[in-house]
């Protein structure tokens, strides 16, 4: 007979499993934007893992503006798109952009922590270029047209 610790430990193991085997499948580059170990909690009887944003500033809204929750039991359980769109609110649409073009999560996490450390908060020059182009600059003053 099983008692309440011992069902507790075992439930415990079998989500410490289920986690390992999602996290191969989070390559996304959104997940850089959270810490790589999701919290795994029971809401309402219900699984979810809480993903905690790595922002400075979040920006984030609701009880717990920092987490965003990603229930276990529903037909979207991989979907990014709440991760996404708190993303979006805390490091803005450029940024996501850019990282989007990124290789992989590791180096948009190393530019992350750059961007974090300038000065200016350029983050262009943070991410690995994908591809044989070079970085231009032009240092031409714009025309009427192009200002407007």
């Amino acid at each position: 007979m099983l008692t309440d610790s011992s069902k507790l430990r075992k439930d415990l193991h079998v989500v410490i499993r289920d986690k390992e085997q999602l996290a191969q499948d989070w390559t996304s580059p959104i997940y850089a934007f959270f810490n790589p170990h999701p919290l795994i909690e029971v809401i309402n009887s219900r699984r979810c893992h809480e993903f905690v944003c790595t922002a400075p500033q979040c920006k984030g809204k609701g009880a717990k503006p920092q987490i965003v929750c990603r229930f276990l039991d529903t037909m979207d359980a991989k979907s990014t798109g709440n991760l996404r769109k708190h993303a979006k609110l805390c490091w803005g649409t450029d940024i996501i952009d850019k990282a989007d073009d990124a290789k992989d999560i590791a180096s948009i996490r190393k530019g992350l922590a750059t961007a974090q450390k300038t000065r200016d908060g350029s983050i262009t020059a943070s991410f690995e270029r994908i591809g044989k182009g070079k970085v231009t600059y032009m240092t031409r003053q714009h025309t009427y047209k192009e200002t407007r």
